[in-house]
């Protein structure tokens, strides 16, 4: 009688394991209920757009079709007066994405939302995203103890732009960037030496903006 006890006991907690594990949330964006839509706003409107269209979706009892509205952000590092920071910016400025139940309705709601332009897609019907396009945008949910993606870095500086030098032999001296290697933080600038311009591999902290 204990043995038939305990083999229940099992069986339950199987179950219950089961349970939790269909509970668990997709790793992939794209799973989730609804399909992502691209939403075109007024430039800068993005987030004033993500919560008049959250309070919509309330007050117009629209919670079962839309679900989602999302800013896509990616942290981004910059160099500031010669130091290394991460700051996060809008992936897609103008841009907000919107998982939801397309009809009538939920149509209405998010293109009379105020600072909205429009649906983004070709014809008069807005097109979903793809799962590659979802994922690519939105990433994939990461397994427990990986690795946090590393921020992506945006030189504060371009090719045929003149910096000046503030560390090392060529100090003080102006030059034109020639090439960024982002991968090595180096710059190759062409540096002007007693009247002809010479090549000079730097460091991203050795220069600043002219």
């Amino acid at each position: 009688m204990a043995e038939e006890v305990a083999v229940e006991d099992v069986e339950l907690e199987d179950q219950v394991e089961e349970e939790v594990v269909e509970e668990e949330k997709p790793l992939s964006p794209y799973d989730l209920p609804g399909a992502w839509y691209v939403v075109h706003s007024y430039s800068g409107y993005e987030k004033k757009v993500k919560a008049n269209l959250e309070t919509r979706v309330k007050s117009m009892h629209l919670e079962d079709k839309v679900f989602d509205v999302t800013i896509p952000m990616e942290d981004v590092v910059e160099y500031k007066n010669g130091k290394k920071v991460t700051v996060e910016r809008k992936k897609f400025p103008g841009y907000v994405l919107v998982r939801m139940y397309m009809d009538d309705d939920s149509w209405y709601a998010v293109r009379n939302t105020p600072n909205v332009t429009g649906f983004v897609g070709s014809g008069t019907k807005p097109s979903p995203l793809s799962r590659r396009e979802v994922e690519h945008i939105l990433g994939v949910a990461k397994e427990e103890g990986t690795k946090k993606s590393k921020p992506t870095f945006k030189p504060a500086w371009e090719v045929g732009e003149t910096v000046r030098v503030v560390e090392g032999p060529f100090a003080d001296f102006n030059g034109v960037i020639e090439d960024i290697n982002v991968d090595q933080s180096k710059v190759r600038v062409l540096v002007d030496i007693f009247g002809r311009e010479t090549p000079v591999e730097l460091n991203f902290d050795q220069i600043i903006k002219y």
